[in-house]
């Protein structure tokens, strides 16, 4: 069937774009009727002064508030049900989220499991939520999960040391407010980690089985974006001009993710990121030119035209050519941005594959991933990366 004929959803919240859209909260809140709002958030974010803002809007309208900030890096199962406990024993109706994806993804995994009344291992993977969250307003402070507009919940379980996939329209945020001044206080290797992240977003949702002519055009704007911008940011941190478009790169990639999906790049990395608790934007870049290499064939001209939004010419090379010119300017891009290493280096040993490779198998991204791999495959694909 023609691409374009194929039955495709689309979904996406309410956002704003732009300076001084976090300040637009407690209007949103009040609109929505919150009266006592659970803010999640982390203390890096607190300690940056980037969650004052937000308190002092929901002061200005009336609305009282509670705080949970204990959340790390890969937030918990555990993180998410103290979470839960909070907003019900507080008698919460609303939700906002300050920081990056790790308080984005729990409080979205909060509002799930306070709705539901359920633990939060029971709504992992596709369509598993019956009840929607409560309200819930996402303010980013980065450039790279998108959890702001996504369908998407990422959560560690650390009784079997991965990182669990929730998938549902049930946690889209109702409101976005993306404010590039938030991401002023990154340092450069947040920044290189949340590039990649975007990149990966961008280049899985493009090949997705699951793609769309909607999705293909975000994608590949993403991907330009990044290429333009993300060397350039690391070197001048306080540019917001530079932010900005970075920023716009992240939108751009999880609109088109949200709704073609990932593949194997994210499904390896959730594994990897839950069994090393490492980064996942760098998890991603160790992987991503490893999946590109393994995919290719299955979508030669998307990866053509993945590799003319990253700047390269490929007009009159052959398909091995084009290839292998793809391969090396993502190596090229690692190389520059200081995340060239290998699985070795972050601690990856060769007996520790087979147990990583059967929980990517068993990730939800895996499903539209443009090449169906078998467990072999994937192992190859993680030893090519040691």
């Amino acid at each position: 069937m023609n691409h374009g004929l194929e039955l495709r959803k689309f979904v996406a919240p309410e956002f704003i774009f732009g300076s001084g859209a976090r300040l637009l909260v407690g209007r949103y809140a009040k609109n929505f009727g919150a009266r006592k709002v659970l803010i999640v958030t982390d203390l890096n974010v607190i300690a940056a002064g980037l969650v004052d803002p937000v308190f002092n809007a929901l002061e200005r309208e009336g609305i009282n508030y509670e705080i949970y900030s204990d959340i790390i890096p890969n937030p918990t199962a555990l993180q998410v049900m103290e979470g839960s406990k909070i907003y019900l024993d507080e008698n919460c109706n609303f939700i906002v989220a300050v920081g990056g994806g790790s308080p984005m993804d729990c409080a979205k995994a909060i509002g799930i499991v306070s709705s539901n009344h359920k633990e939060v291992y029971e709504f992992e993977g596709v369509d598993k939520v019956l009840i929607p969250s409560p309200p819930l307003i996402c303010i980013p402070t980065t450039a790279g999960s998108a959890a702001d507009v996504s369908q998407f919940a990422i959560i560690t379980d650390n009784r079997r040391k991965l990182k669990m996939a929730i998938v549902s329209k049930t946690v889209v945020p109702d409101v976005a407010l993306i404010d590039p001044e938030t991401t002023l206080t990154m340092d450069k290797f947040l920044t290189v980690c949340t590039g990649f992240d975007v990149l990966s977003h961008a280049f899985e949702a493009y090949v997705s089985n699951a793609s769309s002519p909607i999705t293909d055009l975000h994608a590949l704007e993403a991907i330009r974006l990044v290429a333009s911008n993300l060397i350039r940011t690391t070197e001048d941190l306080s540019n917001i001009e530079l932010r900005s478009n970075m920023m716009l790169s992240c939108l751009n990639a999880g609109i088109a993710f949200s709704n073609a999906s990932l593949g194997l790049v994210h499904a390896m990395a959730h594994s990897l990121g839950g069994f090393l608790d490492l980064p996942h934007g760098e998890c991603n870049a160790i992987l991503l030119d490893h999946v590109v290499q393994f995919n290719f064939d299955a979508e030669p001209e998307k990866y053509k035209l993945i590799g003319e939004a990253l700047g390269l010419n490929l007009d009159g090379i052959s398909k091995e050519e084009i290839k292998s010119a793809l391969i090396n300017k993502i190596q090229g891009l690692k190389d520059e941005a200081g995340v060239n290493h290998s699985l070795k280096d972050v601690g990856v040993t060769l007996d520790d594959i087979p147990e990583l490779a059967s929980k990517a198998m068993n990730d939800a991204c895996i499903i539209t991933n443009p090449r169906k791999p078998s467990q072999r495959d994937v192992e190859e694909i993680f030893q090519n990366a040691l």
